[in-house]
């Protein structure tokens, strides 16, 4: 009877599941994974070979998808709201309403969501197959550190080449808003540069990209963190690359509130 009495004990001080989520537990796995792996970065403890090997796949592979995304989205925005100005006599203001709208809010979350679906998802489904073949536990068991070897590469390399992304998909749109507005509402070139030289703060550029940065760092944790959080056999591989997707949106859009508010708010 007193050896079941402790046993019993820790049994109802376990909250139950339905106040431990799965997937509350592997964000916070996450997050640790994401402080061990920037606490590697602030040591230096980085892989010149591994860091090119995924700042190629984390940017060249996903430049054509931005650039393509950054053209339709600048002349789609004049589409939208270009006819309407030139109708009320505000068509010298088109230009800067757009640029000021990419940098403050539509590069960074366009970006973000670009990434997620190119990098993240290759980056979760990456980890999550190694950790079921149990090719970490091979790793580890080789003394070294996982989080080390796998995480921290493709950390840095999202923190690097998540704002180039960024700043092309902002450069490329505001061109492409150009272009659309001369030749569809005959808006000269020199107004419309004139006009997003006027509307745009200089602290504008800084903090589309300090945004880009933060959504890099955050995309890299949570798909590195669900990907080596992967349990069970190679179906679950598919489920945890599509439970990051999901984290990822999600926790970029509330992110996105706080940064907004920080940044624009005053």
């Amino acid at each position: 009877m007193l050896a079941v009495l402790p046993a019993a004990l820790k049994h109802l001080r376990r909250p139950p599941a339905w106040l431990r989520p799965r997937w509350l537990q592997r964000l916070g796995e996450s997050c640790l994974i994401g402080g061990q792996a920037v606490a590697a970065l602030a040591k230096g403890r980085i892989s010149p070979t591994d860091l090119t090997a995924e700042l190629m796949e984390a940017g060249p592979g996903s430049f054509l998808i931005v650039l393509i995304t950054g053209l339709a989205a600048g002349t789609v925005f004049n589409i939208q709201v270009a006819a309407e100005l030139t109708k009320q006599g505000a068509g010298s203001t088109v230009g800067g309403i757009l640029a000021v709208g990419l940098a403050r809010e539509i590069a960074p979350i366009l970006t973000a969501t670009l990434v997620t679906g190119k990098v993240a998802t290759a980056y979760a489904a990456q980890l999550g197959t190694m950790k079921v073949t149990e090719q970490i536990d091979a790793i580890t068991m080789l003394r070294t550190d996982p989080v080390e070897y796998l995480v921290v590469p493709r950390v840095l390399a999202m923190l690097i080449m998540t704002p180039v992304q960024c700043l092309l998909f902002f450069a490329v749109a505001v061109w492409s808003g150009q272009v659309s507005s001369t030749v569809l509402y005959q808006i000269p070139p020199g107004v419309f540069w004139n006009s997003v030289r006027t509307w745009m703060e200089p602290s504008d550029l800084p903090a589309m990209l300090t945004k880009a940065l933060v959504f890099g760092l955050q995309i890299a944790v949570i798909a590195c963190g669900w990907g080596l959080t992967t349990r069970g056999g190679p179906k679950e591989v598919g489920t945890s690359t599509t439970g990051a997707v999901v984290m990822i949106l999600v926790t970029v859009s509330l992110v996105d509130v706080v940064l907004t508010q920080l940044l624009f708010g005053n």
